[in-house]
């Protein structure tokens, strides 16, 4: 009942590996079935070369048991499933340890908006996290890493919808979308920006952040209720 999505899924994760955000069995694509309360993610540890839509585990969007599957779901698993719960209006999820933008998340520093390429993404920062206490990381640690994600966010009163990722310190980003392709294409548009700010900051390590106006203006073309960005 879920061919389609574990294809999405399966192609997903592939498309990391081309988009060069993976290497090794890092990272994972989970694509969402609310329907039918089911989340899809890529099984633990499975090299991407063997990977085929067969392999993917689903598992309960409520309870996070596997439903479907023979294979152990990601370790990121419970990490996917918090997201979904706490942002009902995203549909795919990724996590990947990307270089440049899991070079700023070990810095445990956010990546501010310095001009008009992540101003077409994001509605501002791309914010980091805290960083987990010894309690969270002994304990439900994959859950954890979900809740301070959505900490962050009601912390600074972030829309999901306007800042699809996030740096979690000392770890990697995470990023989503409406769909788990939307989710890919804003994992690897992140690692561009996370690069870009790396070399704008060697030409000028005072620069800051671009102006609010013109901020507004790129954003709000894009994904505003007078959008004009591209074809209807």
């Amino acid at each position: 009942m879920l061919e389609k999505l574990k294809a999405e899924v399966c192609k997903a994760n592939l498309n990391l590996v081309a988009e060069g955000l993976v290497i090794q069995t890092w990272g994972n694509v989970s694509g969402v079935d609310r329907a039918r309360g089911v989340m899809v993610i890529k099984p633990s540890g499975v090299p991407y070369a063997e990977m085929q839509p067969k392999h993917m585990v689903c598992v309960a969007l409520d309870s996070g048991k596997v439903v479907e599957g023979k294979l152990k779901p990601s370790s990121d698993t419970a990490t996917h499933l918090v997201l979904y719960r706490a942002f009902p209006e995203i549909g795919g999820v990724v996590h990947t340890h990307s270089l440049y933008a899991t070079a700023w998340a070990q810095a445990c520093k956010p990546l501010l908006a310095y001009g008009t390429t992540q101003a077409d993404y994001w509605y501002g920062d791309v914010p980091v996290t805290r960083k987990l206490t010894p309690a969270e990381i002994k304990t439900d640690y994959e859950v954890n890493t979900g809740e301070v994600i959505v900490e962050t966010f009601k912390k600074l009163k972030f829309d999901p919808a306007h800042h699809p990722a996030v740096l979690v310190a000392s770890h990697g980003p995470f990023c989503w979308g409406k769909s788990v392709g939307d989710a890919v294409h804003n994992a690897s548009v992140l690692e561009f920006i996370a690069k870009l700010n790396s070399e704008t900051l060697k030409i000028n390590p005072k620069l800051q952040p671009m102006q609010s106006h013109l901020l507004d203006k790129h954003f709000l073309r894009k994904h505003g209720a007078n959008a004009y960005y591209g074809q209807k």
